[in-house]
């Protein structure tokens, strides 16, 4: 199993490489967006419509939402062992003892 690091390393070979910082920020953004979408509509349509939830399509959306997440932290120049450790620590900040919905309404940052 890669590590975070050597993931967005491997996924930096299937990307557009013919675009400038600006246009690969905006379809790197795009294509965030509209695979969270995807994710999203999975979930709607299991909750909603009673479609059953394929779990492995479910998966497959995440690893697309991970590939996105993985090329703007590249452009960023960050890596993605980096934005993992940035965010669990603030988590641990805003809820040092788990999450509880009265911590969260609490929370001052």
């Amino acid at each position: 199993m890669p590590s975070f690091n050597d993931y967005q390393q491997q996924s930096i070979t299937t990307r557009r490489g013919d675009l400038g910082d600006r246009e690969a920020m905006l379809n790197a953004t795009l294509g965030l967006t509209g695979e969270a979408g995807e994710v999203a509509n999975l979930v709607k349509k299991a909750h909603y419509h009673n479609h059953p939830l394929e779990n492995a399509k479910l998966v497959d959306e995440l690893g697309d939402v991970l590939f996105y997440v993985a090329w703007l932290a590249d452009l960023l120049e960050v890596s993605l062992e980096e934005v993992a450790r940035r965010n669990s620590e603030k988590l641990r900040r805003r809820y040092p003892n788990g999450f509880s919905a009265q911590a969260s309404r609490e929370r001052v940052a």
